[in-house]
């Protein structure tokens, strides 16, 4: 049960001050901290929420086959070993995946003519329009997003949620536990514990 609004207030003091989120003043670290874990699960379920385009529909598709296209649609086509290098996963897995894309009829096999062991990916044509519509929400939404600030501004913000994805992968974590145990993740949100403290 949520707490009752004056309730609320004074746990928000407690354990922030009298601070106030202001554009001017800039946020704390344990504001960041709090705002931040609200809103990413708002975006990851809007993201999922994203409709599919009618071709690609049934064609029962996942996350990690959208990262794989939107790779083949900026970059045109590449050879397994390059995907699996901007994935940052195994050759391997870049195999399974572009298999199960081509019997899907979404993405074109063949072999690159200066090296026959290498196999180049494409996305297929009767589908390129579909993929295009699908990560284009994404691609207005993050310009949208990233227009107003400066080059510097675009560089810090996209630095920031790779650092993020390392630490919550745990490479590059500096000695914090996920959850820090000076300050519980139930503190930053601002709501009681679940047994009163």
């Amino acid at each position: 049960m949520a707490p009752e609004p004056h309730k609320y207030l004074l746990w928000q003091q407690r354990y922030f001050g009298d601070q106030r989120m202001s554009t001017d003043e800039g946020l704390s670290l344990d504001e960041g901290v709090r705002t931040l874990l609200l809103l990413m699960p708002r975006l990851v379920g809007r993201a999922k929420r994203m409709p599919v385009p009618e071709p690609l529909r049934t064609l029962d598709l996942a996350p990690r086959h959208l990262s794989l296209l939107s790779y083949l649609l900026f970059d045109g086509p590449l050879t397994v070993n390059e995907l699996a290098a901007r994935l940052e996963v195994a050759p391997a897995t870049v195999s399974l995946m572009v298999g199960d894309l081509s019997r899907k009829g979404v993405v074109n096999r063949r072999e690159d003519e200066a090296d026959r062991r290498r196999t180049i990916v494409s996305i297929a044509e009767a589908n390129r329009e579909a993929v295009d519509a699908w990560l284009a929400r994404g691609a207005c939404a993050w310009r949208s997003a990233l227009e107003p600030l400066t080059s510097e501004q675009r560089r810090v913000f996209v630095e920031t949620l790779r650092s993020y994805e390392r630490a919550v992968t745990g490479d590059g974590v500096t000695g914090l536990n996920p959850v820090s145990p000076v300050i519980p993740a139930y503190r930053l949100t601002g709501l009681p514990h679940a047994h009163g403290e």
